[in-house]
């Protein structure tokens, strides 16, 4: 595992397939400089709580684990950098803004309110300390993503990647479909099947409805950054947003898990396998010389490629994204 502040980043300790699973939201490192007026109990129901830990197995099973470390609540790794909320700000924002209706509603790339609607901040932020969470958070955690997703590609040819969130049983006041609405226990979102094949999306939905699930598709969540920034279908890049009701694991209220955290875990780890054994049927490895193995690539080891690419925000996308989420 490595030890950037940003995030973290588990590599399959045997054979790999051409999966990789981020949890961008689970992270619990609050640094120094957040100085929030909420307390902290409020703070920590932003989080996808224990997403990292459902998805654990995936290294053990062939897949690449990513994980951000800090709050989504200090800066949301899932936005664009340009969904700046520019009311936060003590003086003009320097760079390009696009705000977008996540910022209108307040959880833009640095939130301005809880689920609740109370103001986090009694104070303004300076345009330094945004830059220092850009630069210091955001841009490593999309930057992991990014190069994860471009190693497995070109390792593979083909890479599918689950976006892994949890959500509140109930809607909030600041939810696109209004306060106290039900949710599902799992919402799937591929923002209209521009983000992966469909037949990903309807082989995952059906995985999951196999089990007794009650799985939507785009409803309420379509996906937001990290599925728009770096998916491309026709070149065999996937990318999928899943969603779990917190309800199936955890006591909201309290913060701890529930007796059903286990069965849960269980079937993330059914669903995490049948999406490994989806993906290394259709992805090819490729080693050094160019030639075509199939799909066993043990012979070549595990290549983990310095590419350091920048990653761009636009990729090729257009920059906003109306109703959005997670």
């Amino acid at each position: 595992m490595n030890a950037h502040p940003a995030f973290f980043r588990i590599d399959p300790p045997g054979d790999r397939v051409p999966v990789v699973l981020d949890s961008p939201h689970s992270g619990t490192d609050y640094p120094e400089d957040f100085r929030p007026a909420v307390p902290m109990a409020k703070l920590r129901q932003a989080e996808d709580a224990f997403v990292d830990e459902l998805y654990g197995c995936g290294p053990r099973l062939g897949a690449l684990l990513l994980g951000a470390r800090f709050p989504r609540s200090y800066i949301d790794p899932n936005r664009s950098v340009l969904d700046m909320d520019t009311a936060l700000l003590d003086a003009p924002w320097p760079g390009p803004a696009a705000a977008g209706r996540k910022t209108a509603l307040g959880i833009g790339l640095i939130w301005r309110v809880l689920d609740s609607g109370e103001p986090i901040y009694d104070r303004k932020l300076t345009v330094e300390e945004v830059r220092r969470r850009i630069t210091a958070y955001h841009q490593p955690y999309q930057k992991a993503v990014k190069d994860a997703l471009d190693e497995t590609h070109d390792h593979f040819g083909a890479v599918w990647h689950l976006n892994c969130h949890s959500m509140p049983a109930l809607s909030s006041v600041i939810s696109e479909e209004g306060p106290g609405k039900s949710r599902p226990d799992f919402v799937l979102g591929d923002r209209d099947g521009t983000t992966c094949e469909p037949a990903f999306t309807a082989f995952v939905a059906e995985a999951l409805s196999g089990m007794g699930y009650e799985v939507k598709v785009n409803d309420p969540y379509k996906g937001v950054e990290l599925v728009r920034a770096f998916s491309d279908p026709a070149a065999g890049r996937h990318s999928l947003q899943v969603e779990v009701n917190r309800r199936l694991y955890m006591d909201e209220r309290t913060g701890a898990r529930s007796p059903g955290f286990a069965r849960l875990a269980r079937d993330i780890e059914r669903l995490v396998k049948a999406v490994c054994g989806y993906a290394a049927e259709r992805g090819s490895h490729r080693c050094a010389a160019g030639h075509d193995h199939g799909h066993d690539h043990s012979h070549c080891g595990h290549h983990h490629h310095g590419h350091g690419h920048d990653h761009d925000h636009g990729g090729g996308h257009p920059p906003h994204r109306p109703h959005d989420e997670h």
